[in-house]
Formats: structure tokens, sequence, C-alpha cells
């Protein structure tokens, strides 16, 4: 389990770096990207542990 959440965990950072630098946005869209993804990433993360169990993504 362990491995498929730092698999994912790159994949996902990767992803993000690559459209922050390599596709034109505006910053304000770029900055709302990033904090979509990573509430998104927190709320799995926490889910992943067992801490969040109530939400249902």
């Amino acid at each position: 389990m362990l491995i498929h959440i730092i698999i994912v965990l790159i994949i996902v950072g990767v992803l993000l770096w690559l459209i922050n630098n390599y596709i034109p946005m505006d910053g304000k869209i770029k900055s709302i990207l990033n904090a979509v993804v990573v509430i998104v990433v927190i709320l799995w993360l926490l889910r992943a542990f067992g801490l969040l169990s109530g939400v249902g993504f």
C-alpha cells in the first residue's frame, strides 16, 4: 500500500510540474489549479490512511 501511495504522489507531482511548466496559463489559474490538486491529494491521503472515512470519492 505504501508503494502505491508513493507512486501516485510521484505521478501527480510530475503531471502538475509538466502542466505548470509547459502549458501557458495565467498565474492565477496556475495557483488555483495547484491549490485544488494539493487539497485533493491531502484528502486522498487522509482517506488512504483511514483518518477520513466520510468523504465519498
